[in-house]
């Protein structure tokens, strides 16, 4: 994992610190009109045109930083004054909790980035709190009696949940509940300002969660039909057992071990997933943060979410194979 990790935010620091990317930074920071000499001496100055893998070390924090020249009057001056960093050399990256400086928002990263995940976190636990009984209980109806009237009906409609991506459902959602209806609120932009409510609020937990609850409930449904046709299953039946004690007592937790793996694996679509949802609901969590990084070329601040979003899918990674192994009792014996 750690490697892993390593690998890759290597692959995104060389992507984001691309020739034409520190030159909108340079742009952005100084003005339009600026002449080439200009922007070369503001890249000089702020230390983006040291060696590619000394700035890599430097944003690690396994590499001293040096302190910024002013050309000029030949003092140390801080990269970025807004966010009160020191101008003196020192060892200050990722390892030392030092996420750097956002250039959009004039505030240190982790300011802004830790703010957005406790906002999206919310979103992400209404999501699953919604997805993942609902999601179950569909496939587990549908599949305990293969090819009836109601495995068909579920699984029409979980195939057409997951063939609609988010930015349909939500448009849908908007048109009908808040604009013809009249019911919610078109708009999350007030849950991060003024608090969650459910008017404010269901709407995006609704897009996510629909989208979600096809793929799940699929999942499970196949499941579920596997471990009905199983020998033990018909033995149960065969010893007088009603249909409900058979499903609840041996099937069932049989047939939760895949949708576990799918569900631990939503977590890093949710991530991800939420940037449609929250720039289209104007909620300020992670997705939103990420949308406005890249659009401003915040070059900390976007490494600062892709180091968060790989984190995320290691991490949910492990949890899953842990988890796999504790609900398989053979794969604990091999």
């Amino acid at each position: 994992m750690a490697l892993t990790m390593l690998c890759l935010t290597l692959v995104v620091f060389f992507l984001v610190n691309l020739e034409p990317n520190l030159k909108k930074l340079a742009i952005s920071q100084l003005d339009m009109r600026s002449s080439q000499e200009d922007l070369e001496s503001w890249l000089q100055k702020n230390g983006y045109r040291q060696n590619f893998f000394v700035r890599y070390g430097q944003w690690l924090g396994v590499v001293q930083k040096q302190p910024n020249i002013d050309p000029q009057t030949g003092a140390s001056v801080p990269r970025f004054a807004y966010c009160d960093e020191p101008a003196e050399a020192r060892y200050s990256g990722i390892l030392q909790g030092d996420f750097g400086c956002s250039t959009k928002f004039k505030v240190p990263v982790a300011k802004k980035l830790f703010p957005a995940l406790g906002a999206t976190g919310i979103l992400m636990f209404w999501v699953m709190v919604v997805m993942v009984p609902v999601s179950l209980l569909i496939g587990v109806l549908a599949g305990m009696r293969e090819g009836s009237r109601t495995d068909r009906t579920l699984s029409v409609a979980s195939i057409a949940t997951t063939a609609t991506p988010e930015y349909v459902s939500g448009v849908i959602f908007a048109v009908i509940f808040a604009s013809w209806l009249g019911w919610l609120n078109g708009s999350a932009a007030t849950a991060t300002r003024e608090g969650i409510s459910f008017y404010n609020f269901t709407l995006p937990v609704m897009t996510m969660a629909v989208y979600g609850i096809g793929y799940i409930a699929r999942m499970t449904r196949a499941s579920m039909v596997e471990v009905m046709t199983q020998q033990y299953i018909r033995t149960a039946r065969l010893k007088g057992l009603g249909f409900g004690a058979v499903v609840v007592k041996h099937a069932l937790r049989n047939a939760l071990i895949a949708p576990f793996t799918v569900i631990m694996l939503q977590f890093p679509w949710l991530l991800t997933g939420v940037v449609i949802v929250e720039v289209m609901f104007r909620y300020q969590g992670f997705g939103f943060t990420l949308v406005e990084a890249a659009s401003n070329n915040d070059i900390d601040l976007l490494l600062g979410c892709s180091l968060v979003s790989v984190f995320v899918v290691l991490s949910t990674q492990l949890i899953s194979d842990v988890g796999y192994a504790y609900l398989n009792p053979r794969i604990r014996v091999q």
